[in-house]
């Protein structure tokens, strides 16, 4: 809220330079924000009484959005990567499998394993369970299980996440 918006009684006022000015009324407030033409702005509209300060609106909303921005610049965005395999796989793909997972772990990612099955292979999931297994065993030492193997379908999925 800024000048006339602000509809309380009385405001905690804080100084253009950052100084404690004390608890005004609303229009005492006002008229000095006038005096130092800067505007009175609700900091903290919580508070008991409210906290105004004076300043100067247009360059409070940039620096306000250039700390959003730097903020969103810093957050570090997690994605999901996703291995297929099937259950009639041979070792040396595997081992290629293993090690596109170790890369997109070592990039900081998650990584999906998906175990499909097709036709007459939807008999045997049970016995192709032992392949998450190994695979998880295997990259133990980079990697934690996030989520277990679980049927999903026509697949068993499980996720793994980068160990800290």
């Amino acid at each position: 809220m800024i000048n006339e918006q602000i509809r309380d009684k009385e405001v905690r006022l804080i100084g253009a330079n950052g100084e404690q000015l004390g608890v005004f009324s609303v229009k005492e407030a006002m008229k000095m924000a006038d005096e130092a033409n800067l505007d009175l702005v609700k900091i903290a509209p919580n508070a008991k009484p409210p906290v105004c300060k004076i300043i100067d609106y247009g360059k409070f909303k940039y620096e306000q959005v250039r700390k959003e921005k730097d903020a969103k610049k810093k957050q570090k965005t997690v994605e999901l990567k996703e291995i297929r395999l099937s259950p009639n796989i041979d070792t040396n793909d595997l081992n290629t499998k293993i090690n596109a997972a170790r890369k997109f772990l070592s990039k900081g990612n998650r990584v999906k394993i998906t175990l499909r099955f097709r036709g007459r292979e939807m008999a045997h999931m049970n016995q192709s369970k032992h392949i998450l297994d190994d695979l998880a065993e295997q990259l133990s030492d980079v990697a934690v299980v996030e989520k277990a193997p679980k049927v999903e379908g026509r697949s068993i999925g499980m996720v793994l996440a980068e160990k800290k």
